[in-house]
C-alpha cells in the first residue's frame, strides 16, 4: 500500500489515472483509487484495494486520467493476471442492477463468490509405492501398499480409504520411504468439445426445428425463440444442434436447469452429444471444483457449462448462447438476495451481447406465449413425440363420487389402474405435491393445531424423521404424546396426506411392489441421483412423488401416472396459480408412455368442472392458456401489467405495522399506478419477523422502477426493520 503524500503526488502526475472500482458490497456507486506508476488496469481488471482496515477484491468499471487534487486517495494495491471483465459482462451487472433496485456491488457480490480463484491454487500431492521397503511392515501398512501398487497415484485420504486405514498411517508410510509423492496438476483440464462425438438420428421435424436454430446461431445476433414442444418431442437433441452451431463458432454456450443438482442422467446426455464433460455449476459443487469452473469460464476454456439460475453471474469473456431449459419453472426466480428472474435476465444478457437465447418448453410460460404474440420472440414447435405419436390419455376421476374410507386417498379406480400396470410388469408413478406425511396436526379434544413457534405457519409431521418440522424457517420438533394446549394424551392426530402418508397407504395396498420416494426432504445429492437411475432402469416399479418428478426425466417403462390430488394449488390467491398448475399437472402426465408403451393419465379432483380439468382432457394447452390471458389482460396483470411488491419485516408487528402505514401514506399519485396495501403477508410471520405487504400494480409502459426509487428514495429502514423491494414478483407468500 502506498502512502497518502505519494497518492497525492501520483494524481497530480500528467502520467497517472484514477480507477474508479466497484466493491462486490451494497454500495449504489464506484470508489475511486489511485493507479501506482508501473501497474496497467483497463475496465474490467480485477484488482485489490483498501477499504478500511481490510483489503477487498473489485472490479475496475472506469479508468480516467488524474487530475490535480488536494484530495486524499489511496492506491490500487495489486492487480490480478486475470482475462478483465467483458464489457458485456458489466453492462449486464449495471443493467439487472437498475431493474431489480439492487445496489450494483450487490450483484457484482454474485460474481465474485469464488474468493479461491484469486489465490494462488495450492499444489495437489500424491502416492504411489516406492521400490523402497520400510523397515517397519505392519498390516495396515501392507494394505496400504497393495493398493498403491496398482499403478494409479492417489491422494491421501483416497488412498486411505481404498485401503481401510486412517490417513496418518498414509503420511507415515510416506515418510518411511514406503510411498513416493507425486505433484497432480493444480486442476483438471477443460476437454475440447467434439461436435460430431454422438449425435442422434433426427426426425423430420427435429431436423427442421434443428435447421431453424442453427440458422439463428448463424446471424450472431441477439433473437430470442422460444422452442416449444410436447413432452417426449426430443427437444433437447433440436437445441443440441443449436449448442453445436455456437461452439463451431468459437463462442462458450450456457444451458440453464432448474434443478441441476437432479440431472446426472442429464450431464451424461450432454457428455455423449459433445464428447465431453461439461463444467457444472451449482451450490453443492465442492470449492476446489467451484475456483476451477469459475477459472475455467474466465479463461475461456469452459466451453459449455450446465448450471442452475447463478451460472449466469460466471465472468463469460465470449458467451454466444444461453439454453433456459424448462423456462416456465418459478426454480429460476430467486427471492432471498437480489430478487432476479434467471429467464429474464438471460434474455437481457443476449440482447446486451448480441446473441440469440432459445427457450425451451412444453408447457411455455405465459409471459414467453404473449412475447411470441407480440412478435418479440420467434417459435419453433415440435407437435409429435419422437419415435411416438400418441401423448398419453388422460381420464379425470370426479372424487365428489368416490366413496373413500377414512384415512386413504386413492381412489378405486385409481387403484385398480395401479394394479394391472404392475401386474403387466410396467411402472406406474404417483403423484402429490406435498411433502412429509401430513400438513397439519391437531388435537381432538380441544381442536388444538400445532404451529411453528417462529412462523405463522402449521408444522408438517415428517413420520420417517420422527418429527415436525416447518417448510419455512427450518424449525424441528418431536411429535408430542400429550396437547400442548389441553394436556390430552393420545389425541394428536395427523390431518391431510403427504407423500409419506401416500407411501404408506400404497405400500398396504401393493406389498409386493417395489416402491421409489422420491422428494427432495428424502433424498438429495448422490443416494437421489442414485435412486433415479435405479427408476429408468426398472429396478422401482411404483414411483412416489412429489414436482421433482416432473422435471424433465426419462422413465421408459413407465405407463402410468396417477394425480392424487390435481386441485392442491389451484384455488390460491397467485395470479399464476392456473398457468402452474396446468404445466405441473401437463408435465408430470407426459412422464407416461415415452418408452416403447402407450401411457396413460389418471386425475383426481374435486373440481371436474374447472376449465383447468376440462382441457386437460381435452389435452387442449391452447383453449386454456388463451382463457389465462384472457384474465390476465382484463385485470392488468403480468404479462400485460407490471406488478413490483414491497415487504416490510421485523420483531415487532406493532413497529412493523406503522412502518408499512407510514410508507404507503408517503406513496405518491401517479398516473397508471395503483398501490395495495399495506397488509399483513399471507404468512405474516417468518422466523419470528412480522411481514407486511405492498403491491405496486402498474401498465406495461409505465416505468415502474422510476415511480418506486422516487417513492422510496429517503426510505431508511431503522433498527431491526427491514424493507425488501421484489420487482416482478413470483412468491406471493
Amino acid at each position: 500500500m502506498q502512502s497518502t503524500s505519494k497518492s497525492i503526488r501520483d494524481a497530480m502526475n500528467p502520467d497517472s489515472v484514477i480507477a474508479d472500482v466497484l466493491l462486490p458490497l451494497a454500495l449504489n456507486s464506484t470508489y475511486s483509487y489511485s493507479v501506482p506508476l508501473g501497474l496497467a488496469v483497463v475496465a474490467g481488471t480485477y484488482v485489490e484495494v483498501p477499504l478500511g482496515p481490510r483489503s477487498v477484491i473489485g472490479v475496475v468499471w472506469e479508468v480516467r486520467p488524474a487530475v490535480p487534487t488536494n484530495m486524499k486517495m489511496r492506491d490500487i494495491s495489486r492487480v490480478f493476471d486475470m482475462v478483465p471483465m467483458s464489457e458485456t459482462h458489466r453492462k449486464f451487472i449495471d443493467w439487472l442492477a437498475a431493474y431489480y433496485l439492487e445496489p450494483p456491488g450487490n450483484v457484482l457480490r454474485m460474481v465474485l463468490r469464488v474468493p479461491a480463484a484469486f489465490e494462488e491454487a495450492k499444489q495437489n500431492i500424491a502416492y504411489s509405492a516406492s521400490a523402497t521397503k520400510p523397515a517397519k511392515l505392519t498390516a495396515q501398512r501392507q494394505r496400504v501398499l497393495e493398493v498403491a501398487s496398482q499403478g494409479f497415484a492417489m491422494r491421501a485420504s483416497e488412498l486411505a480409504e481404498a485401503a481401510g486405514v486412517g490417513v496418518s498411517v498414509v503420511k507415515a508410510l510416506a515418510k518411511a520411504g514406503g510411498l513416493e509423492e507425486v505433484a497432480l496438476p493444480l486442476h483438471r483440464n477443460f476437454t475440447p468439445p467434439d461436435l460430431n462425438a454422438g449425435g442422434h438420428q433426427l426426425s423430420k421435424d427435429q431436423s427442421a426445428a434443428a435447421a431453424s436454430l442453427r440458422q439463428v446461431i448463424a446471424t450472431r445476433n441477439h433473437k430470442v425463440i422460444l422452442l416449444d414442444g410436447v413432452t417426449g418431442s426430443g427437444k433437447t437433441e433440436v437445441y443440441f444442434e443449436a449448442m453445436a452451431a455456437a461452439l463451431a463458432a468459437g463462442k462458450q454456450v450456457l444451458l440453464l436447469l432448474p434443478e441441476i443438482a437432479l440431472t446426472a442422467p442429464f450431464i451424461a446426455r450432454v457428455e455423449t452429444r459433445f464428447g465431453c464433460e461439461p463444467a457444472q455449476w451449482h451450490s453443492e459443487l465442492r470449492p476446489r471444483e467451484r475456483e476451477r469452473v469459475w477459472r475455467g469460464v474466465a479463461e475461456g476454456k469452459a466451453r459449455i457449462v450446465v448450471g442452475a439460475r447463478s451460472a449466469l453471474f460466471l465472468p463469460w469473456p465470449k458467451l454466444g448462447l444461453i439454453v433456459v431449459d424448462e423456462e416456465h419453472e418459478s426454480a429460476y426466480k430467486q427471492d432471498e438476495g437480489v430478487p432476479y428472474h434467471a429467464r429474464d435476465m438471460a434474455v437481457l444478457y443476449g440482447a446486451i451481447g448480441k446473441f440469440p437465447i432459445i427457450l425451451s418448453s412444453a408447457t411455455p410460460s405465459l409471459e414467453s406465449l404473449v412475447n411470441v404474440d407480440r412478435e418479440l420472440y420467434a417459435v419453433v414447435k415440435l407437435k409429435d413425440r419422437h419415435g411416438r405419436p400418441e401423448l398419453p390419455e388422460t381420464t379425470r376421476i370426479d372424487m365428489t363420487r368416490e366413496k373413500l374410507d377414512s384415512g386413504t386417498w386413492l381412489s378405486s379406480p385409481l387403484v385398480t389402474a395401479v394394479a394391472e400396470t404392475l401386474a403387466a410388469g410396467d411402472q406406474a408413478l404417483l403423484f402429490l405435491n406435498r411433502r412429509g406425511f401430513a400438513p397439519l396436526t391437531l388435537c381432538r379434544s380441544c381442536g388444538h393445531r400445532l404451529h411453528c413457534p417462529d412462523c405463522d405457519a402449521a408444522l408438517v409431521e415428517h413420520r420417517f424423521r420422527r418429527q415436525l418440522m416447518c417448510h419455512h424457517c427450518g424449525h424441528h420438533e418431536p411429535v408430542p404424546n400429550a396437547c400442548p394446549e389441553c394436556g390430552a394424551e393420545g389425541d394428536m392426530v395427523p390431518v391431510g396426506p403427504g407423500i409419506e402418508r401416500l407411501a404408506e397407504e400404497a405400500l398396504k395396498l401393493f406389498p409386493e411392489a417395489r416402491v421409489a420416494i422420491l422428494s427432495s426432504d428424502l433424498s438429495r445429492g448422490l443416494s437421489l441421483r442414485e435412486t433415479l437411475r435405479g427408476v429408468e432402469q426398472g429396478e422401482f416399479n411404483l414411483i412416489i412423488g412429489t414436482q421433482l418428478v416432473a422435471k424433465g426425466h426419462h422413465f421408459p417403462q413407465l405407463t402410468l401416472v396417477g394425480v392424487v390430488d390435481a386441485d392442491l394449488a389451484l384455488e390460491s390467491s397467485d395470479p399464476r396459480a392456473g398457468e402452474r398448475t396446468w404445466a405441473l399437472l401437463a408435465q408430470v402426465a407426459g412422464r407416461a408412455g415415452r418408452g416403447a408403451k402407450p401411457g396413460k393419465a389418471l386425475v383426481q379432483t374435486y373440481l371436474p368442472e374447472h376449465p383447468l380439468m376440462k382441457a386437460l382432457l381435452k389435452g387442449d394447452r391452447d383453449a386454456y392458456l388463451n382463457t389465462e390471458k384472457q384474465i390476465r389482460e382484463n385485470t392488468t396483470l403480468p404479462p400485460y401489467g407490471r406488478l413490483a411488491a414491497i415487504i416490510l419485516s421485523g420483531p415487532d408487528g406493532a413497529l412493523t405495522e406503522r412502518f408499512a402505514r407510514a410508507i404507503a401514506n408517503a406513496a405518491p399519485l401517479a398516473e397508471g399506478i395503483t398501490v395495495l396495501g399495506p397488509a399483513p403477508a399471507p404468512i405474516a410471520m417468518v422466523r419470528g419477523r412480522h411481514r407486511w405487504r405492498l403491491l405496486v400494480k402498474a401498465s406495461r409502459d409505465v416505468n415502474i422502477q422510476g415511480f418506486l426509487r422516487e417513492w422510496l428514495r429517503n426510505v431508511k429502514p431503522k433498527g431491526a426493520l427491514k424493507m425488501h423491494i421484489d420487482v416482478d414478483p413470483y412468491n406471493f407468500l
